[in-house]
């Protein structure tokens, strides 16, 4: 939207960077089975602007699961326009720590990298 933008149009990258932390965030609730924190965003590379009326998708990929936690690639691709092409825009790590019901870390469920190759192979 308009308000999402600065003086030269393009979508501030604070508003980008937190739909990736959403789209990483999902991604990790699903392999720890249960809530999750963002505990760090490394290596952050904007690539290319993104304009309003571009069309936002967020890939995400499990790079490294420890004991407690885990880290995502998560990519941000624009669409241009109804039907224009498509080009990497954003990419990043997230590091994300799972949690128990009082908001400590907690192990992992075994078969997080199960989970992922065949969240990786689709339906």
């Amino acid at each position: 939207m308009p308000a999402d933008t600065n003086p030269a149009g393009d979508i501030f990258g604070g508003w980008l960077m937190s739909q990736m932390d959403l789209a990483g965030g999902t991604h990790a609730r699903y392999l720890a089975q249960g809530r999750v924190a963002t505990i760090a965003v490394d290596g952050f590379t904007f690539h290319r602007p993104v304009k309003v009326g571009d069309q936002v998708t967020c890939y995400t990929r499990l790079v490294r699961a420890g004991r407690t936690s885990m880290t995502l690639v998560v990519a941000a691709w624009a669409r241009r326009g109804a039907v224009g092409a498509c080009e990497k825009v954003t990419e990043g790590s997230f590091t994300f720590v799972a949690l128990d019901d009082g908001g400590r870390a907690r192990a992992l469920p075994p078969g997080v990298e199960d989970r992922e190759a065949a969240m990786q192979a689709g339906p």
